[in-house]
């Protein structure tokens, strides 16, 4: 499993930062993960009537840590009978540094699904503590206010709202704020200093937020007063935060927390994924059509240097940007995404024309997003969990 959309031959995958050639059999060995395979995939379908997701189908889904565990977790609930929805919850979370962009939505799309099919409750965190922490120039009100905006485009990909909570660093309660501390108390310098590469010159204040992030992965049993497991779908960039809270899980009473990674989408410059610092290179869900149509037709492809040679060799779909956005979003049917792909590698889709048709599908879906997310704008703070 490699992504070619990128020529760099160093790979850096860190929780604030993804550039280079990234290849994911290698991020499994990095990280001690196990690939997500079709044995799983086959066991995951038990429970959701033969249904998969469409990024399970494509193998976007690539690894996971214990989601079997939470499979036979769950088998054993429903045995016992323990209602449905409350086997286990979900949690994700944004990092709000700006508006969020269409790379955000997708794993938030699969997790919706997951949602749907388990009836569980979602423990979305807003991290806007580590965003102040982290911008030199940026004030707490700069990092709340994207909170709260972004909070609308959660909502808008279609979570149950009476089953979707959000934690708000600045704003958490005392429940939440005093089991982060207990976390604090399990984990010492020199593990953070390994696993996040924190030195003399990292703030204080980043010292501690490892602990605030790990929080939600015991915080359901804490809401619900009893022991709960927890699933994270998430980037793989963002595990080395759990990697340390798995350590300690036991010895504070509670499961280990499971994991399920997908694939980065990337943005429309060749190399490394989506990323709100290239707003060149980036579509957000507030853009306005026009915008975002002239990033796509400048968008990176797999296409050659002539039409004629085009015709005649075809495109290169595995590395084109163009292409991973259909795979990722804007082509749900596995038929008709196996006919592009046909047709580039057949020299009969140009680039031109198939980088018009993903815009007019995006400026689509932005139109219908932006009027749900101001439909959703008062549901927010009914969603807020403060405890």
């Amino acid at each position: 499993m490699v992504n070619e959309n990128s020529t760099e031959e160093n790979m850096v995958v860190t929780p604030w930062e993804v550039r280079g050639f990234v290849d994911y059999d290698k991020l499994i060995k990095k990280f001690g993960t196990k690939p997500f395979d079709e044995n799983l995939q086959q066991r995951l379908a038990k429970f959701t009537d033969g249904d998969l997701h469409y990024m399970i189908r494509r193998g976007m889904v690539f690894s996971h840590r214990d989601f079997d565990k939470l499979l036979d977790h769950v088998e054993k609930a429903r045995s016992s009978g323990i209602e449905k929805g409350e086997e286990f919850a979900l949690y994700t979370g944004r990092g709000p540094s700006g508006h969020t962009h269409l790379g955000h939505l997708v794993p938030w799309q699969f997790t919706k699904w997951l949602q749907d099919k388990f009836d569980v409750d979602l423990y979305f965190q807003l991290t806007d503590d580590e965003k102040f922490l982290l911008k030199p120039d940026w004030t707490y009100d700069q990092s709340i206010g994207y909170a709260y905006e972004n909070a609308k485009d959660v909502l808008a990909v279609g979570f149950n709202p009476e089953k979707t909570h959000f934690i708000i660093d600045s704003e958490a309660g005392i429940k939440f704020r005093k089991l982060a501390t207990q976390i604090s108390k399990r984990i010492n310098f020199s593990t953070t200093k390994a696993i996040f590469g924190f030195n003399e010159s990292t703030n204080i204040g980043m010292l501690y937020h490892p602990a605030m992030q790990a929080a939600p992965c015991f915080y359901p049993s804490i809401v619900k007063n009893k022991k709960i497991p927890v699933l994270i779908p998430a980037g793989i960039d963002q595990d080395p935060y759990w990697r340390a809270t798995r350590d300690i899980a036991t010895k504070l009473g509670f499961y280990k927390p499971m994991a399920l990674h997908s694939e980065f989408i990337p943005g429309l410059e060749q190399g490394g994924k989506m990323s709100a610092s290239k707003p060149t290179t980036t579509v957000f869900t507030t853009e306005d059509g026009k915008s975002a149509t002239k990033k796509i037709k400048r968008a990176f492809t797999g296409g050659r240097t002539t039409i004629a040679e085009q015709k005649r060799l075809g495109g290169e779909p595995g590395k084109c940007n163009v292409f991973a956005w259909y795979r990722s979003s804007f082509e749900k049917d596995d038929v008709a995404l196996k006919k592009r792909w046909d047709d580039c590698t057949g020299g009969n889709l140009m680039c031109g024309p198939c980088k018009l048709d993903l815009a007019d599908r995006v400026v689509v879906f932005l139109d219908m997003h932006q009027q749900t997310r101001e439909e959703l704008s008062d549901v927010v703070e009914n969603c807020i969990i403060r405890v």
